[in-house]
C-alpha cells in the first residue's frame, strides 16, 4: 500500500474516532434519559401535558427538548418514547426539533465557528420550525396514518417474546395471567390459550413443569430458573434502574447499526471530500436568478446535502461553515443545519420505530417545514440587513481529546453506559429476550 493511501485511511480513521468521541456522551445521556422516561414517566402525565397540540404544549415540549439532548439519534429515541406514552405526533416532532437544534452545546459551537449572526439565525429558525411543525403535523398528518404509527409502536414492544405474545410491562410479578385481563376468569385456570381443564387450580405453568416453582410465578414457556424477579413489595431504586436499563439495551439493539453507519459515512465524507466539492453543488450568484428563486434552490440544496452527508447534530456545523464559505445563502445554511433530523440513517431509525408509511409522511412534512423555515430566515435576515459576508472561518478543533468538558463527560458516561447496557442485557436475557 502506498503512503498516500495509508495516509488517507489514517485520516478517515482519525476523523471517525474524533467524531465518535465528540458525540458519545450526549448520545449515551440521551438514550439513558429516554430509558428512564419510558419506564418511570406515567402515561397520564404525558397525556395531560402533551396529549393535545396547542401553544402551551409546544412551549413545554420545546423547553423539555432544550434540556434533554444534542444528539439526533438520542432525540429520536426520546420522541419515540413520548409517542409511546401517548403524546401527539406534533408535540413529539417539536421535541425532536428542539432537542437537536436549540441546545446550548450547538449554540457554543455556532458562535465559535461561524459567529453570532448564525446563532440568532439558528434560534429564530428553530422557533419558526417548531411552530411550523406543530401546525403541519396537527393539520395534515393523516389520522389513519397516526393510528398505524401507534399500532407499529405497540406491536414492536419486545416484551411480547416473553409474555405469550402480550405486553407484560404493567404486569404484577405475583400474578400468573400471562399479561391477560384475569378479572373475570376463574382462579383455577391460567393457560396462555391452552386447554388447562385437567390441571389442578394450584398450578399455572403455561405448559411447563412447575413443581419446583412458587405458586405466584408464571413464565409462559420461559426458563425461569436463573431469573431474579423483584417481589411485589420490592420497589427499590435498583429494581427501577434495572427495568430502565432493559429499555436502553433494547433501543441500542434496534438503532445501533444505523448510528454506526451514520458516523462512518459522515467521517468518510468529511475526511475525503474537499470544500470545493461541496461548493460545486451550489448556484453561483452570477447566475442572474431572482433572489427568491436563488434562495429557494439554495435551501433545497442545503436540505439535500444534509440528507446525504449523514452528519448529525453538532457535527454538521463543521460542514455548514464550509457550505457558507462555498457560496450558499444564509437561509440555505440554516436549512442545512436544521435538516440533521432528515439524514438517511435517521430516516432508517424512523422506519424501524414507526413503519414505512408513517415515516414517509413524517419525512415529507419535516421537509416542507424546514424548507419554509429556511426561506423565512433568509427573508428576515436579508430584509433587515443582518447577514454579513465577512464571516471568518475559524477552524473547529474536531478532536475532543484533552482535558475539556467532552473528556470529563466521556470519562463518566463510557463506563456508566457499558455497565448500564450489560445490566439491561442481563435483565432482558432473564426474560428470555434475545436482542
Amino acid at each position: 500500500m502506498e503512503s498516500g493511501d495509508s495516509n488517507i485511511i489514517f485520516h478517515v480513521i482519525s476523523v471517525f474516532f474524533n467524531m465518535s468521541w465528540q458525540i458519545f456522551w450526549p448520545l449515551a445521556f440521551g438514550l439513558i434519559l429516554s430509558s428512564f422516561i419510558r419506564n418511570l414517566l406515567p402515561v397520564d402525565t404525558v397525556v395531560k401535558h402533551l396529549g393535545k397540540t396547542d401553544v402551551k404544549s409546544l412551549s413545554f415540549t420545546t423547553l423539555l427538548g432544550m434540556m434533554s439532548s444534542s444528539c439526533s439519534y438520542a432525540a429520536a429515541s426520546l420522541s419515540h418514547t413520548l409517542l409511546a406514552k401517548k403524546a401527539t405526533i406534533a408535540n413529539a416532532m417539536a421535541f425532536l426539533v428542539s432537542s437537536t437544534n436549540l441546545i446550548v452545546e450547538m449554540f457554543i459551537v455556532l458562535v465559535a465557528l461561524m459567529g453570532w449572526t448564525f446563532l440568532w439565525g439558528e434560534v429564530i429558525g428553530g422557533l419558526i420550525l417548531i411552530a411550523t411543525v406543530g401546525f403541519l403535523f396537527s393539520r395534515f398528518y393523516p389520522k389513519d396514518v397516526e393510528q398505524e404509527l401507534h399500532q407499529h409502536i405497540a406491536n414492536a414492544v419486545p416484551q411480547q417474546k416473553a409474555s405469550c405474545g402480550m405486553d407484560m410491562s404493567e404486569m404484577e410479578h405475583d400474578t400468573s395471567d400471562c399479561g391477560m385481563d384475569m378479572s373475570e376468569m376463574k382462579h383455577d385456570t391460567s393457560d396462555c390459550g391452552m386447554d388447562m381443564s385437567n390441571i389442578k387450580h394450584d398450578s399455572s405453568d403455561c405448559g411447563m413443569d412447575m413443581s419446583k416453582m412458587k405458586h405466584e410465578s408464571s413464565d409462559c414457556g420461559m426458563d425461569m430458573s436463573k431469573m431474579t424477579m423483584p417481589s411485589k413489595n420490592d420497589t427499590g431504586v435498583m429494581a427501577k434502574i434495572t427495568k430502565s436499563a432493559s429499555f436502553f439495551q433494547m433501543d441500542l439493539a434496534m438503532i445501533g447499526k444505523e448510528i454506526l453507519i451514520g458516523v462512518v459515512v459522515s467521517s468518510i465524507l468529511i475526511a475525503l471530500l474537499p470544500q470545493e466539492g461541496w461548493r460545486a453543488l451550489f448556484i453561483s450568484n452570477d447566475a442572474g436568478l431572482p433572489a427568491w428563486l436563488h434562495s429557494l434552490l439554495d435551501v433545497i440544496i442545503g436540505i439535500f446535502v444534509a440528507m446525504i452527508a449523514y452528519v448529525c447534530s453538532v457535527g454538521n456545523l463543521i460542514l455548514a461553515a464550509a457550505l457558507w464559505h462555498g457560496g450558499i445563502s444564509f437561509g440555505g445554511v440554516i436549512g442545512f443545519i436544521l435538516s440533521d433530523v432528515l439524514t438517511i440513517p435517521m430516516m432508517r431509525v424512523y422506519q424501524k420505530y414507526y413503519g414505512k408509511r408513517p415515516t414517509k409522511w413524517m419525512v415529507g412534512l419535516l421537509f416542507m417545514a424546514i424548507l419554509f423555515t429556511g426561506l423565512c430566515v433568509d427573508a428576515i435576515f436579508n430584509g433587515f440587513g443582518w447577514v454579513t459576508t465577512d464571516q471568518t472561518l475559524r477552524t473547529l478543533n474536531q478532536s475532543g481529546f484533552g482535558m475539556n468538558m467532552t473528556t470529563v463527560m466521556n470519562l463518566i458516561f463510557i463506563p456508566l453506559s457499558i455497565w448500564y447496557y450489560r445490566l439491561g442485557k442481563k435483565a432482558n436475557a432473564g426474560m428470555g429476550m434475545s436482542m
